[in-house]
């Protein structure tokens, strides 16, 4: 009975979103007891306290490209699209284009890409988060990252992992720069 509920949510969110969960079927198939640990990372995922959501999408964004550039990227496109965030928003992101950012947007873009480069501005850029909206926002934007990374990680280790492919913002192909090595 467990595994079937956990196979209509399976289902439903594959539906809403058009994103493959094959590799969580097969975690299902194998142990559904994993499938519910995931509810953990699920939970941390959605955390977003003081900070705007065009922000916190922003370090989702950054910390999902930095592991993957395929699927888990355009879900996270899509779900910040129907959070209502601006196509703009999602593209300039995307392009890595700060001119283009609003500045809670550029901050927290900075800001995931110091974490996800272990950049030595870590420490100045973690205190202008802290400034503008206190513990309850780094620790948002903190979750944000690991959560966006940890599923790109958990694909590849499973075999799901897909190479890049093109993202999708507003109906429109968009151009994803991927940070220098």
């Amino acid at each position: 009975m467990l595994k079937w509920l956990i196979g209509r949510r399976i289902a439903a969110f594959e539906r809403v979103y058009g994103y493959d969960t094959s590799y969580v079927r097969d975690m299902l198939d194998a142990d559904p007891r994993a499938v519910l640990a995931l509810g953990g990372i699920d939970r941390m995922a959605r955390y977003r306290r003081d900070v705007p959501k065009e922000a916190w999408y922003a370090a989702k964004l950054v910390a999902v490209l930095a592991e993957d550039c395929g699927p888990c990227t355009q879900l996270v496109v899509t779900m910040a699209e129907r959070a209502g965030v601006p196509s703009a928003v999602l593209r300039a992101i995307i392009a890595r284009d700060e001119v283009a950012m609003n500045a809670d947007v550029a901050l927290a873009f900075r800001f995931a890409e110091a974490v996800v480069a272990r950049d030595a501005r870590m420490d100045e850029r973690r205190e202008a988060v802290v400034e503008r909206w206190g513990e309850c926002g780094l620790i948002s934007l903190t979750f944000a990252i690991m959560a966006s990374r940890f599923y790109p990680a958990l694909k590849y280790a499973l075999g799901h992992g897909q190479s890049c492919m093109r993202v999708t913002i507003g109906g429109e192909v968009a151009p994803v720069l991927r940070r220098a090595a």
